[in-house]
């Protein structure tokens, strides 16, 4: 079995819980270790999936920056059978920047049930145009069926779920296209009108025309330009009018003002005032953190919240974005990964408004400081209650091993989560199957055999794609799936167990989406006594005795007042 495991498993059985508390306690009275916890079962099951989706950059001698920056992907479930499916972007020929072969189509793939897939890419008309780059999903008409928005090289587009398995493509009418570099877009209600809306991650002024040369022209050693040797650009926001339609309210929310390099987005309401968030990555440049208030603008925060850099005040590399809760104090903390030598930072949300750096406390700093990510997950893979991290990783030079002493090819990385936001390196020894270095840039974490443990997918440059089934030790976990008025995409809906918060959002690491609902591993709980749903007009809903291990739909009732 071809399986990437770690740590010593426990026994399982009826007394194996009774033996293990023994066992702490003698331990515990003796001075030694405590066992570890049971290990988190990985095994990929890409070869036998039928996915056969390589990700092609199409690398070429002039070095075109675009090459080295696709592979954001989308999982939803599209036909509504109750399974996730999953669509990958793709690249595209250079220069010309158009999708001249099939081997550059975007691709949709079924999930046909037992970790099986087919493709359906061309019945369901989404194969695309131009270089790909992120999606996100969600149902911005509220028809009950999920629509796509796909970001690229110059263009963007907007794909209306019309059902039966079929997509039009609206993106002209909907006046969402957009004529720049975007990498990642995020779906939300910013006005709270129960409209969704868009938000698009812009990145910088290039085209396929620039030819100038980076790197040792003595050793005629060519790399890819680093961001500072182009201009960046302002992010967008589209408001969804309700009508098919759009409007580009950049400037009138104050979002253009603020020019960056930007990667990736996180969505939140990080303040706790009912209004979402957002967090942008943006390369070697400091980040973004825009403040909703109320609907009407944004404001942007970071310098003062404490995330724009890190502790030691000079910008990152800054590329993938999770605005989860780590420490289960229900506040949205957020997580980034970089290059090599500038770890992976993780804020930690305070409260009031404020972050503050823990990277080194995390256990973070030290584990990542070698280490180059793109994508990043924080998801509870063990289902223990606390959210861990994996790291889809890769040098973004492919020639870096000419000029330092890194890798560009990584195995991806794989932290646990071990209590409050402290976090231990669990990568399987050298050989593991899970170790194969690779390109990796996107990484989603999504349940795609409804077991209730999820699985990871991953993207990688010129290479298949990963899909990593979790086998790990059963846990206790519930899935709810939150569908607002009118069957409304709950989008921004915040549920509360307990300390714990999590915000429903489709936005994942890098330039990804994952529409599937929350997910909340239970460790030993065989329930939830109670269960908070704020829903994004500021309603609030309670629920009692929520029973372990099922995927709970919840609509959100009527005629009840918002509590803001």
């Amino acid at each position: 079995m071809n399986a990437a495991h770690w740590e010593f498993p426990l026994s399982s059985g009826p007394l194996a819980s009774v033996a293990a508390a023994l066992v702490m306690y003698g331990a515990s009275l003796i001075g030694l270790a405590a066992p570890s916890p049971p290990p988190i079962l990985l095994v990929d099951r890409a070869p036998a999936s039928g996915i056969a989706f390589r990700l092609e950059h199409h690398p070429t001698d002039e070095k075109h920056l675009v090459e080295t920056m696709p592979g954001g992907l989308a999982a939803f479930d599209y036909n509504g059978d109750g399974r996730t499916d999953l669509y990958f972007t793709n690249g595209a020929s250079l220069p010309g920047l158009a999708k001249t072969s099939p081997a550059f189509w975007n691709r949709l793939y079924r999930n046909d049930g037992g970790m099986k897939f087919t493709d359906v890419t061309a019945e369901a008309k989404v194969a695309g145009e131009g270089f790909s780059m992120g999606a996100a999903a969600a149902d911005y008409d509220n028809d009950g069926h999920v629509d796509l928005f796909v970001t690229g090289v110059g263009g963007n587009a907007l794909y209306r779920n019309t059902g039966g398995g079929r997509f039009e493509n609206v993106t002209a009418r909907a006046g969402v296209g957009g004529r720049v570099w975007s990498v990642a877009a995020g779906w939300f209600d910013f006005d709270r009108d129960g409209l969704l809306d868009v938000f698009v991650v812009n990145y910088l002024k290039w085209s396929p025309a620039d030819a100038r040369f980076c790197g040792d022209r003595t050793r005629g050693l060519r790399v890819y330009c680093a961001p500072r040797y182009y201009e960046g650009l302002p992010n967008t926001v589209y408001r969804n009018r309700g009508d098919g339609t759009f409007e580009d309210v950049s400037v009138k929310t104050g979002i253009a003002a603020h020019t960056g390099k930007g990667m990736s987005i996180g969505l939140a309401d990080y303040d706790d005032d009912g209004w979402t968030d957002v967090f942008v990555t943006n390369d070697t440049v400091p980040n973004f953190l825009f403040r909703n208030m109320a609907g009407r603008r944004f404001e942007e925060t970071a310098l003062f919240a404490g995330v724009s850099v890190p502790a030691h005040g000079r910008p990152v590399s800054s590329m993938g974005a999770e605005f989860r809760d780590v420490d289960n104090d229900g506040r949205p903390d957020i997580h980034v990964t970089a290059l090599a030598g500038e770890t992976f930072p993780l804020f930690r949300n305070e409260g009031g408004g404020m972050f503050n750096d823990i990277t080194q406390s995390s256990g973070l700093a030290a584990a990542t400081f070698r280490r180059s990510g793109w994508g990043n997950v924080l998801a509870d893979l063990d289902n223990d209650g606390w959210l861990d991290l994996f790291t889809a990783q890769s040098h973004v030079n492919d020639r870096i091993e000419a000029f330092e002493a890194h890798a560009y090819r990584e195995p991806n990385g794989l932290f646990r989560n071990v209590g409050n936001g402290r976090f231990v390196d669990v990568a399987p020894p050298l050989g593991a199957d899970f170790a194969v270095p690779r390109a990796h840039r996107g990484a989603i974490a999504v349940d795609l055999n409804n077991d209730g443990l999820l699985d990871i997918v991953t993207t990688s440059l010129g290479d298949r794609v990963e899909i990593w089934e979790n086998r790990s030790a059963a846990r206790q976990w519930v899935v709810l799936k939150l569908t607002g008025r009118s069957v409304r995409d709950a989008i921004g809906a915040r549920v509360r167990i307990g300390t714990r918060a999590a915000e429903y959002t489709t936005t994942a690491g890098y330039a990804s989406s994952v529409h599937a609902g929350l997910h909340f591993g239970l460790g030993g709980m065989t329930g939830i006594p109670k269960l908070e749903i704020r829903w994004p007009d500021g309603t609030v809903q309670m629920l009692a005795d929520v029973a372990a291990g099922q995927v709970l739909q919840v609509r959100q009732p009527t005629g009840a007042a918002p509590s803001r």
